[in-house]
């Protein structure tokens, strides 16, 4: 599951943890302080770390450290002392939003990448195959199995040209 880390001495944060857990339907982790935040994003991994521009204007050498460590989880930076709970949550959706759409942008890229690298290799163990039965000489048992091996990685390919097709 998805977490936010909401980071914050305010005396809203609890409710502001809720409003953020109502309307985005993720768990919302506080911290009162930049050293613990810094402590929980080493052990969890967060969609979102919302940071109370307070503290990071208070604790500067700790934003370093929160920072070095988001690993994925976009930052947000709100001023909860003027914010409404309303704009807060748009904030964070918005960011959420965004967070997800780059992570789906970059499986996708990812995945043609993968395709293509597999393309080619499965190109070349076709060529391979076709040239090794070609070859005079090679006794018939061996044949067999380079036929087999031709045909297994025809069906390979045409899996991975069908599952193209269907996305």
């Amino acid at each position: 599951m998805a977490m936010i880390l909401l980071v914050t001495p305010n005396l809203r944060a609890e409710e502001c943890a809720s409003a953020l857990r109502g309307a985005t339907g993720e768990e919302v982790v506080l911290a009162e302080n930049l050293r613990r935040a810094a402590g929980l994003l080493r052990a969890d991994s967060f969609l979102a770390v919302v940071l109370d521009q307070y503290l990071l204007e208070t604790e500067p050498a700790e934003t370093e450290t929160v920072m070095e460590h988001l690993g994925t989880a976009i930052p947000l930076q709100v001023n909860l002392a003027i914010m409404g709970m309303d704009r807060l949550v748009r904030e964070v959706r918005a960011g959420v939003h965004r967070r997800r759409r780059e992570e789906a942008v970059a499986r996708e890229a990812a995945m043609k990448v993968l395709h293509s690298e597999l393309n080619s290799t499965i190109t070349a163990l076709l060529l391979s195959c076709e040239m090794a039965m070609q070859t005079e000489g090679v006794p018939a048992p061996a044949v067999e199995k380079l036929e087999s091996a031709h045909q297994l990685v025809k069906e390979l390919r045409g899996r991975l040209e069908s599952r193209d097709r269907s996305q």
